[in-house]
């Protein structure tokens, strides 16, 4: 497994994205070739049973040959090893556009190239953007067959989201650059990690960030209704030096501009497996007092100009090969507990999870959209000066 790479922009940075997306929606709009079984549309295809079983899909997915994927770093919790696996099971190009964007910039994607043939199909986004989206209408209802499996909570009732792979929010150390290594969030706030200190990008457009000031609100008496007090640590944080406004990301790792990285354990574990031979000696802690669990969601855009491959990527994704392989990225699949009772489950990738205790809970989606406007606001404010 290779190094990781962020999926989030820095704060100038999104609005380039943006606008570059923008300016690339020019292409032709999507043609009607047909994509039906037995008279029915993979574009409003609610299950592969509603296409006309699995075989039609896959056939229909094969003559539209191409998947528009966004924001989908290889290295990413295993992702090069969905996209090839993909590939060679139904030799279906994939193309992925924007590999470092963050959750944000892939929805700015599906508005801005509405009806274009360059729109993505598919979306993997932080849980409270994969809300955001289907608020907007933006998301088609399409339920996997294995969706029954996907744990109550983690999923929309119509389909149009479910969550894929997730972790914990954790602290990344660089043993060699840092004396002693941070195990708490309170630790984060001794004065010998002046400057050390970063996040996997802004908590407003990342899904790991906006995971990393959770976690920093329930460390400090906040709670899933109440993210302010995370705010606050940042916030306090940025007065006593400690926090560094650069995005942790694997070259400012090595360079040692980010020797500590608040970021999800899958993520951090996979740093230690790959600087192992690049002289990084990278520890992974979940902290104590900041248990934040969190899942990334697989959601259809509406108007995907590859509807059935669109739809067959999500049922490679939930398949038990799909789902091994997010495992051995460090990531915990969704269906985990399923494919334990199934005994499909990867048992040595399994061991390999970095330890946690307890069961997580997750905030709700009226939480979520409560903690999304309280850091639009707060935000900014915070860390500037």
């Amino acid at each position: 497994m290779t190094v990781f790479l962020p999926r989030t922009a820095v704060l100038t940075g999104g609005l380039a994205v943006a606008a570059a997306l923008a300016l690339s929606a020019c292409g032709a709009a999507p043609d009607d070739k047909s994509t039906t079984a037995n008279g029915k549309s993979a574009a409003t295809a609610t299950s592969a049973a509603d296409f006309g079983g699995l075989d039609a899909l896959v056939k229909a997915a094969k003559k539209e040959g191409t998947l528009h994927a966004i924001a989908l770093p290889r290295d990413w919790a295993n992702y090069g090893a969905l996209i090839d696996g993909f590939k060679k099971k139904y030799g279906i190009k994939i193309e992925v556009e924007n590999p470092d964007g963050s959750s944000q910039d892939e929805i700015n994607a599906v508005t801005s190239r509405k009806g274009q043939d360059r729109a993505p199909d598919v979306l993997d986004l932080g849980s409270s953007f994969a809300l955001s989206a289907a608020q907007q209408g933006l998301l088609a209802p399409y339920k996997v067959t294995a969706f029954a499996d996907v744990p109550e909570g983690q999923k929309d009732a119509q389909g149009r989201w479910f969550n894929d792979y997730g972790g914990y929010i954790s602290i990344g150390c660089d043993a060699k650059k840092v004396k002693e290594c941070p195990k708490t969030f309170k630790d984060l706030l001794k004065p010998e990690y002046k400057g050390q200190v970063a996040l996997n990008g802004n908590p407003t457009k990342s899904g790991s960030a906006f995971g990393g000031v959770y976690a920093a609100s329930l460390a400090n008496g906040g709670s899933f209704d109440d993210i302010q007090p995370g705010l606050d640590f940042f916030a306090k944080l940025k007065k006593n030096g400690n926090y560094t406004p650069v995005e942790s990301t694997p070259a400012t790792v090595e360079k040692g501009e980010t020797p500590i990285s608040i970021d999800w354990d899958y993520l951090n574990a996979g740093y230690a497996d790959e600087f192992k031979s690049k002289g990084v000696d990278w520890t992974v802690t979940v902290p104590s007092d900041g248990k934040f669990s969190q899942y990334y969601s697989q959601a259809i855009n509406k108007d995907a100009p590859h509807p059935a491959a669109a739809r067959l990527w999500q049922e490679y994704l939930y398949s038990a090969e799909g789902q091994n392989l997010w495992l051995k990225g460090y990531a915990r699949p969704a269906l985990m507990t399923a494919m334990q009772t199934a005994g499909t489950l990867d048992k040595t990738a399994a061991a390999k999870l970095p330890a946690v205790s307890g069961t997580p809970s997750f905030p709700t989606e009226a939480q979520q959209a409560k903690a999304k406007t309280v850091l639009a606001q707060g935000w900014g404010k915070a860390v500037s000066g």
